[in-house]
C-alpha cells in the first residue's frame, strides 16, 4: 500500500475501482511527466446517489462531500495511469464543475470538498490551483464533477 493509500486509509477511505467511461475517452492520460484525468463524477460503485442542481435540489454541503467523491476516483484515474500514487509530485490544477441553480454562487465551497481531499491524502503535494465553474446541467444529472491534473515523478 503506498502512502498516500495510507493515509486515505486513515481518513476511513479507500481508492474505488476506476470509473468506467460514459463515452468515447479514457480516464485518464500520462504526457511526459505529468497525468490528466477525465472528468470524474461522483460516482460510488458506478452508481449516482445523488442527482439534480445544488442551491436546488442538492445542498451545497452534500455536494462538498460529493466533490470529495470525485477528488478520490480522480486520484484511482490517475494510479491507474501511473500505477502507485506516491510517484504523485504534486497536484498542479483542479477543475471543479457544478451544476447550479441560477441564482447559486457557493461554487468554490463545492469544489473545497475536492481540495481538501487532495491537501488530506497528498499533504503539501496536493496543494494546487484551481478553477470552480458554475454550469447548467452536468452528465448523468450529477451535481458535480472534477477533473485533476498532476505531475509525477519516473
Amino acid at each position: 500500500m503506498s502512502a498516500v493509500e495510507a493515509k486515505l486509509a486513515e481518513l476511513g477511505l479507500s481508492l474505488p475501482a476506476v470509473a468506467a467511461p460514459l463515452a468515447s475517452y479514457v480516464p485518464a492520460v500520462r504526457s511526459g511527466s505529468y497525468v490528466f484525468t477525465s472528468g470524474q463524477l461522483p460516482l460510488v460503485e458506478g452508481k449516482l446517489g445523488v442527482t439534480g442542481k445544488v442551491g436546488a435540489e442538492v445542498t451545497p454541503e452534500e455536494a462538498k462531500e460529493l466533490a470529495r467523491t470525485c477528488a478520490l476516483n480522480a486520484l484511482a484515474a490517475v494510479k491507474s495511469a501511473i500505477g502507485d500514487l506516491d510517484k504523485v509530485v504534486r497536484v498542479v490544477k483542479v477543475v471543479g464543475f457544478v451544476a447550479s441553480a441560477p441564482d447559486f454562487t457557493g461554487q468554490p465551497g463545492v469544489v473545497n470538498g475536492a481540495s481538501e481531499l487532495l491537501g488530506q491524502a497528498l499533504g503539501e503535494a496536493g496543494v494546487h490551483a484551481r478553477s470552480a465553474v458554475g454550469v447548467a446541467v452536468l452528465p448523468l444529472d450529477a451535481p458535480v464533477e472534477v477533473e485533476i491534473q498532476v505531475e509525477v515523478a519516473d
